[in-house]
């Protein structure tokens, strides 16, 4: 599933082609996705100007001109690609190519979503923040104000372990499986640590170390294993920089360890980790 860093890729990857222009046309080539699409979705869309483009958590919120927001949502397989408008008769529409937005300056977005577990949700913009969807989610990673005793005071009393306090979208947002395992690396703690005894130190490396790979990987475009695609088509390579994830029984990275990198499965989600290194 696309974690914060590829949401974040596309929100500014969208951002100068949409922000500011119409929506002239929207194309919608099935009803539902995980939910049904927008009742009068085309209807409700075109002639709209989007106004920004957020992001909260794993959502991105297409702000429009009109007093609501289209809530979008890329699943596990999603993605949002720009095409010139003027020549996509030659890029025929692909098979899980199911919402088309074009826009008064030529330009045409498509959400691609092989899984359908994606979804687009228009809400007024007073109703957003206390939808289901965003009540209840943690802070933001990359917000300034988010520090080691904010993290402390959210672990604290928690005698989880600290990898699944992290994927916890109450405990913070956006932090999936890929991030949370090189955010532990490169704080040096280990996944199996109780959560509540992340105070103080610890709990600030932790921040510091989250914040790092969170703005590696956007700088790099995400991570790219399967379906992410950056708007443009092009791949993120962050995964070409991993530590540990995904590398068991590879060498520790870190110069002097010696010891190899590990496996284990934390609440049915693969955890990769060096013990030596990680306490």
């Amino acid at each position: 599933m696309p974690e914060l860093p590829e949401v974040e890729t596309v929100r500014r990857g969208l951002v100068p082609k949409l922000v500011g222009h119409r929506i002239v046309r929207l194309v919608q080539r099935r009803k539902d996705l995980r939910v049904p699409l927008p009742a009068r979705f085309a209807e409700r869309v075109e002639g709209r100007t989007v106004t920004a483009i957020d992001r909260r958590a794993k959502y991105l919120l297409m702000r429009l001109d009109d007093g609501h927001t289209l809530v979008v949502h890329l699943g596990m397989s999603g993605r949002m690609t720009l095409h010139d408008a003027a020549s996509a008769a030659e890029h025929p529409f692909e098979r899980h190519d199911h919402v088309v937005f074009e826009t008064d300056a030529g330009w045409q977005v498509r959400f691609n979503d092989a899984r359908r577990f994606g979804l687009m949700v228009l809400l007024a913009d007073d109703k957003v923040a206390g939808h289901k969807m965003f009540r209840g989610l943690g802070p933001e990673p990359l917000d300034p104000a988010f520090d080691g005793p904010a993290l402390a005071g959210r672990l604290k009393g928690r005698k989880t372990p600290i990898k699944a306090a992290l994927l916890d979208q109450k405990t913070l947002v956006g932090v999936g499986n890929i991030y949370a395992c090189e955010a532990l690396f490169l704080a040096g703690l280990s996944p199996r640590r109780s959560a509540h005894t992340v105070q103080g130190d610890r709990a600030d490396r932790l921040v510091r170390a989250i914040r790092q790979v969170l703005e590696r990987s956007i700088a790099d475009g995400g991570s790219t294993l399967r379906d992410h695609v950056q708007p443009g088509g092009e791949l993120g390579y962050f995964q070409t920089r991993f530590n540990v994830y995904d590398r068991a029984g590879t060498n520790c990275p870190t110069p002097g360890c010696g010891n190899t990198v590990r496996r284990l499965v934390q609440a049915g989600r693969s955890t990769f980790y060096c013990t030596r290194c990680q306490r």
